[in-house]
C-alpha cells in the first residue's frame, strides 16, 4: 500500500513544481540571472531557497548512505531526480525504490526459509 502512496507523491512531486516553472520559463526564458534575482529578492525568499538547498543536499547524502547500506542499485535516479526537480520528487522516488528493494529482500528471505524448512 505504501508503494502506491510514494508513487502518487512522485507524480505530484513532478507535476506541481513544473506547473509553476513552465509558465515562468515561457514568460522569462531560461534566464538564470532573472531566476537568481527573483529567488533572492527578499529575505523570506532567500530563507525558503536556502531551506530547499540544504534539504536537497541532506537528501542526497541520505540516498547515498542508506542506499549503499541496503545494497540498492540505480541510486543515481533519485539523486538526479532531486537535482532536476527537487526534494518533492527525489524523496518519494527514493522511498519507493527503497520499499521495493526491501520487499524483494523479504520475499527472497521468506522463500529461502521455506526451502530450508
Amino acid at each position: 500500500m505504501i508503494k502506491y502512496v510514494y508513487g502518487v507523491l512522485c507524480i505530484l512531486g513532478i507535476v506541481l513544481p513544473f506547473s509553476m516553472l513552465i509558465p515562468w520559463v515561457s514568460e522569462n526564458g531560461l534566464s538564470v540571472v532573472k531566476l537568481y534575482t527573483q529567488i533572492s529578492e527578499d529575505q523570506i525568499s532567500s530563507f525558503a531557497w536556502l531551506d530547499v538547498l540544504i534539504s536537497a543536499f541532506t537528501l542526497i547524502a541520505f540516498i547515498l548512505y542508506e542506499g549503499k547500506l541496503l545494497k540498492m542499485t540505480k541510486l543515481w535516479l533519485p539523486v538526479m531526480g532531486t537535482m532536476a526537480v527537487g526534494v518533492s520528487f527525489g524523496l518519494p522516488l527514493f522511498l519507493l525504490m527503497r520499499q521495493c528493494h526491501l520487499e524483494r529482500i523479504e520475499l527472497a528471505v521468506g522463500h529461502h526459509n521455506r526451502v530450508i524448512n
